[in-house]
């Protein structure tokens, strides 16, 4: 069975039990809340599929840049490189370094980089991060990310409107216990599926993108400042898209919840993926001002 089956097929099945998380918290509040799951199941998956891009984007509070940004033109030689199209390029104003890519396919795809990347990284490693990101796009792994990231906000959203939006019968029958352990185990287990999705699938993006930038070490050293940098600028954003993005964004909140629901590998795992190492001796961000902005 090749590598390219097990994860789709795997990325397939967990997909199918996010979706079948909201109908799980709708069977508790027994057949009227099945069919608003189902409704809230099919909405979701369908605004997952056409305007997880458009979500993601305005999330970040992204703005579109052109052929007279440095970011573009990396992206644009990149693109020509792994023979794609040429994806849109946006800019996200957050301090903290990171990048992600969005979109349902190649040809309705978007890269985007925060300012705190672009002013942290030179340019050298900065085509290390978009070879990452265009590897997601060239694998299709876009939209499933995105997809999930949706549909596991989506189970939050669900599980606190049947907790606190409850009315009907079949609600009243519900012990409140119930409902608050719904609240609390349905994200928990959205997040846990997001999380296996994105991490079988960073060490290709890895390895692919690395190719694609010409050198292994420009990822890797900008993987180092990046996790270097999101310590000490923690990122505003919420943490269902954590799997969209180059590295796990840390929330003002730390990583006092450990590694259950990371999304991404160790860095040192992902290093000893991409050099054989664990370290390139480059964690110290150096900054650069090329006057980057959103």
């Amino acid at each position: 069975m090749s590598t390219k089956f097990y994860n789709n097929a795997k990325t397939a099945l967990l997909l199918g039990l996010l979706t079948g998380g909201i109908l799980a918290i709708g069977s508790i509040w027994g057949q009227q809340g099945v069919i608003v799951a189902v409704v809230f199941a099919v909405v979701t998956n369908i605004v997952g599929y056409f305007f997880s891009d458009k979500i993601a984007l305005a999330t970040m509070r992204a703005q579109q840049v052109g052929p007279e940004s440095e970011l573009y033109q990396i992206v644009a030689e990149l693109a020509r490189r792994g023979n794609l199209p040429m994806p849109r390029v946006y800019v996200s104003p957050q301090a903290a370094p990171n990048a992600f890519a969005t979109g349902r396919n190649p040809q309705n795809a978007a890269v985007c980089a925060t300012v705190g990347l672009l002013e942290m990284l030179n340019r050298d490693e900065i085509a290390g991060v978009m070879g990452h990101e265009l590897a997601h796009v060239k694998h299709r792994d876009i939209l499933i990310q995105t997809v999930a990231a949706t549909i596991g906000a989506a189970i939050s959203m669900f599980a606190y409107m049947r907790f606190w939006m409850g009315g009907s019968r079949d609600d009243r029958d519900v012990h409140p216990l119930v409902g608050l352990l719904v609240l609390i185990l349905g994200p928990v287990a959205a997040g846990l599926i997001q999380a296996a999705i994105s991490r079988s699938r960073e060490f290709n993006a890895d390895k692919v993108g690395a190719e694609l930038a010409g050198d292994p070490m420009y990822l890797a050293t900008a993987l180092e400042k990046i996790h270097a940098g999101s310590r000490q600028i923690p990122m505003d954003v919420n943490p269902a898209f954590n799997s969209l993005f180059i590295a796990e964004p840390l929330s003002a909140l730390g990583e006092g919840i450990g590694n259950l629901f990371a999304t991404h590998p160790p860095l040192e795992k992902r290093l000893v993926n991409l050099i054989g190492r664990e370290s390139t001796g480059a964690t110290r961000p150096a900054r650069r001002g090329y006057g980057f902005a959103a």
